[in-house]
């Protein structure tokens, strides 16, 4: 148990730059609430609904995260910071980073698959701050969602989301150098859309101020012969 704890903590001290050491990681608020998390996944498999409510409510209070007691979670998940949601048919894989503000929400049980209303996020998944998964979706392995994107359909494996209504860009996951944080490269995120907007923009600039300059030419002409 200890052997796993400290490589629990060791990796979270891999994917923040703001530890110095394994002590101060331990007292994380994702930390404690991954731990308190598991107790209360414990009671809650085993029935006992309201004292898992009891540890879900205590753990909230203290770390402003709020993780169902039925979501199921695997090794090494990392909460960096709180005001987290997830639901209760959430599926987290192992190695997942979750920055702070992010919702793993659920659409109406109606729609749902045999009661699965909330996402299932893959191995090794990353998701920036404000982002919001809802859904019975799947974000498949080794997927980034950029800080504040809104995804509502299958990611890909892989995929890097961007935007308010996510989709994907041409960024490949297995070119980049390694774990990217916070789910956005930056000096990789090139909307396409966007770029070519941003140029017909200074296009249209460049050719208002040849059309001033011309009308500016013509006026001094006139007044010049009249």
């Amino acid at each position: 148990m200890a052997n796993g704890l400290i490589a629990y903590l060791d990796s979270i001290k891999a994917r923040d730059p703001a530890a110095r050491s394994r002590w101060e990681v331990l007292f994380y608020p994702g930390v404690l609430a991954l731990g308190l998390h598991r107790l209360a996944n414990w009671l809650w498999g085993g029935r006992l609904y309201f004292l898992a409510r009891m540890v879900n409510h205590l753990s909230r209070a203290i770390t402003a995260i709020d993780i169902h007691p039925g979501a199921r979670i695997g090794r090494n998940l990392f909460i960096d910071h709180g005001f987290t949601v997830i639901g209760e048919t959430a599926d987290i894989g192992d190695r997942v980073t979750i920055y702070q503000c992010v919702t793993l929400g659920g659409t109406s049980p109606f729609d749902g698959i045999g009661g699965k209303r909330h996402p299932t996020l893959e191995d090794d998944v990353v998701v920036g701050s404000g982002a919001q998964i809802l859904g019975p979706i799947t974000v498949g392995k080794g997927a980034r969602v950029g800080a504040n994107a809104v995804v509502t359909k299958n990611v890909a494996p892989g995929a890097t989301m961007v935007g308010p209504v996510a989709r994907p860009i041409p960024v490949d996951a297995e070119t980049s150098s390694g774990f990217v944080p916070y789910g956005t490269p930056c000096e990789e995120l090139t909307d396409p859309v966007q770029a070519k907007l941003c140029e017909l923009e200074r296009e249209i600039e460049r050719l208002r101020a040849q059309i001033k300059a011309a009308r500016d030419a013509a006026e001094e002409r006139r007044s010049r012969s009249a």
